[in-house]
């Protein structure tokens, strides 16, 4: 029978020798690799240093909104009210659902067709995808050589097939929603637009444009409609004898004048502008004071961990 007990077995007393942890061998070990350490870190913290003073200024501007008063002139009422006349007569009606057209500009802003159009319309693709910097003493934007040579307004990019020198409307689509901020407040419904740009006044600018262009297409939009909607109701008049029918058709092309008439004295047609954008005169990125934190607490914990693997590694018994 074994001598061993519960009290002389050495598993028992201490099961886990191996995986102790000495406190005091691991401060000695950080000690003793102290100046590698500090070394480490402040190479890395210069590097963060470095990498946060290179970093461009970018700022942020941005407008609050209100819907505006829906000018559809009570379609959908009428549609409901005379609806199953209509069918009754076989008449088919335009459709006279109205969502909401603020959602539908929020929608439309963040949109490829809308983007593009933008882009092109308003001439800002070099703006948008070659900005280098911003010289805040001349106001002037400094473009990327290798991308856009200023002088010639040529692009000169060097990009792989199917891409070409000059940015399609995708790319540029895919650049402005990476700078583009649209959020509505449920509570209040009021909608806010944010763009990032190394200019502030580029920034500004291209908010208040987009709220123009926004207001302006969806009343283009629902003025074709409303005519469309006009021809089409002229026509079932001409094509009905019943007295009821023709009277409803005659409300619905009233309805659907005023709905042209109030677009085209109201500019503001989605959106009403509570709080036009500004010229920020804060940059609102990059936290050059947090990349230097972190950059020095990245450095430190980089050398912690070089000092221990070669502590534990020059320990490690040969096999």
């Amino acid at each position: 029978m074994s001598n061993l007990t519960p009290n002389n077995d050495p598993f028992l007393q201490n099961p886990y020798p191996d995986d102790e942890i000495d406190l005091k061998e691991l401060f000695m070990v950080l000690w003793s690799g102290k100046w590698l350490i500090s070394a480490v870190t402040g190479l890395v913290a210069a590097i963060s240093v470095v990498v946060a003073l290179s970093l461009p200024n970018v700022y942020t501007a941005s407008a609050l909104l209100a819907p505006a008063e829906s000018s559809g002139g009570g379609l959908s009422g009428l549609m409901k009210q005379y609806g199953g006349l209509a069918s009754l007569a076989g008449v088919s009606l335009p459709g006279g659902e109205e969502g909401s057209r603020a959602q539908l500009g929020m929608q439309l802003m963040k949109s490829r067709a809308f983007i593009g159009d933008f882009v092109e319309r308003r001439d800002i693709l070099p703006e948008l995808m070659a900005v280098e910097s911003w010289d805040a003493e001349s106001g002037d934007i400094i473009f990327d050589a290798d991308d856009f040579e200023a002088a010639t307004a040529t692009w000169v990019r060097d990009v792989d097939f199917p891409k070409q020198p000059k940015p399609s409307l995708l790319e540029a689509h895919e650049e402005f929603m990476d700078i583009l901020s649209v959020s509505e407040d449920k509570q209040t419904a009021y909608v806010t637009v944010s763009l990032d740009h190394h200019s502030p006044v580029v920034a500004a600018q291209w908010v208040n444009w987009l709220v123009e262009d926004v207001n302006a297409a969806v009343k283009a939009q629902d003025v074709s409609e409303a005519e469309k909607s006009i021809e089409y109701l002229k026509q079932q008049v001409a094509n009905t004898s019943l007295a009821d029918l023709q009277a409803m058709f005659f409300e619905l092309i009233q309805s659907q004048t005023e709905t042209v008439m109030l677009a085209e004295v109201r500019p503001e047609y989605v959106f009403k502008t509570i709080d036009p954008a500004v010229v920020p005169e804060e940059k609102s990125k990059p936290s050059r004071a947090l990349i230097c934190v972190l950059g020095t607490l990245l450095g430190g914990m980089l050398g912690v961990v070089i000092v221990l693997i070669r502590h534990y590694a020059r320990s490690e018994p040969e096999a």
